[in-house]
């Protein structure tokens, strides 16, 4: 997304300024929204909330059925993102992000407060790093052609991948295989 913004931005519309103001807008929005969930899942036993680790495990198991399922030509007929000015940033970081509160909110459920500062702070820093890599791969066509070549694969594997952390970390599967055994 950060690629395509940039390039756009060489046609004057959003400025970069206005792409990195509005992904940290964006990115503020999400992380207070799962901040606010994970507090409202304390009525949750601390031994279960790892479940929630299905939420992107599903995602991305559904996200990589899908594409799996798409072909080419249903990818040279999406929409493309338009985004003018702040505003349209953040709302594209936002419906872009929007299921990263299914990872967010678990992981701050589950993590000490320290901790959660700490990881807020975190992806705070990477939201410029992510901001830099965009502009300068937003220059490079063959860098992005690759990239487009194994989205379709890359986004759910780190879905899947962090699922399956929050299932095991919190020690769900292990208190689920006691309960079954």
């Amino acid at each position: 997304m950060l690629v395509v913004l940039f390039l756009a931005s060489r046609r004057g519309k959003p400025r970069p300024w206005q792409i990195v103001a509005g992904q940290y807008l964006g990115f503020i929005t999400l992380v207070v929204v799962s901040v606010v969930a994970a507090l409202g899942l304390t009525i949750i036993p601390d031994s279960w909330v790892g479940l929630l680790g299905l939420i992107p495990l599903t995602i991305g198991i559904w996200t990589l059925a899908r594409g799996l399922r798409r072909n080419q030509a249903d990818d040279d007929g999406e929409a493309k993102i338009t985004a003018v000015g702040l505003w349209g940033v953040a709302g594209i970081t936002i419906a872009n992000g929007a299921d990263n509160i299914s990872l967010y909110t678990p992981i701050f459920r589950t993590s000490a407060p320290a901790d959660v500062v700490v990881m807020i702070g975190v992806f705070l820093l990477l939201v410029a790093v992510w901001c830099g890599a965009g502009r300068l791969i937003g220059t490079h066509e063959a860098v992005t052609d690759a990239l487009e070549r194994v989205e379709h694969w890359l986004v759910p594997a780190v879905f899947i991948g962090l699922g399956l952390f929050i299932l095991i970390e919190s020690g769900v599967v292990l208190r689920l295989s006691e309960v079954f055994a």
